[in-house]
């Protein structure tokens, strides 16, 4: 996926793989970084929309959970605001790579409450 950007897979370079921090669509930017661990890859909070509440409604406008935003991934402790839009939710501790498009998952122990497609990300 590096073709036509000029970047990695030379068989000179040893450093560290190349990630997607971010991508502008209106301004045709996309933002790459290089390393695992890199700060642009760290986010706080996120926005959510499409929510699908298991319980057809969310238990607060405002309440405290943990979340999910990939597969297997260990619950994370964080706060939700709900908002006509949709949701933003804040995460107690920095999260690696939280991807637009991809799916936020929020639980009450082991209930699961629903989620939502994730719109945008904040750092």
């Amino acid at each position: 996926q590096r073709h036509g950007l000029g970047i990695g897979g030379q068989a000179d370079h040893s450093e560290a793989a190349w990630y997607v921090a971010a991508k502008d669509l209106q301004r045709n930017v996309l933002t790459v970084v290089q390393g695992h661990n890199h700060p642009l890859l760290q986010q706080t909070a996120l926005t959510a929309i499409d929510i699908n509440w298991i319980a057809n409604s969310p238990p607060a406008d405002s309440f405290a959970c943990t979340a999910k935003v990939r597969y297997r991934q260990a619950d994370q402790a964080c706060k939700v605001q709900c908002h006509d839009k949709g949701l933003t939710v804040t995460f107690t501790e920095l999260q690696r790579a939280i991807t637009p498009g991809q799916y936020v998952v929020l639980y009450d122990d082991q209930i699961c409450l629903g989620g939502g497609v994730i719109a945008a990300t904040t750092s």
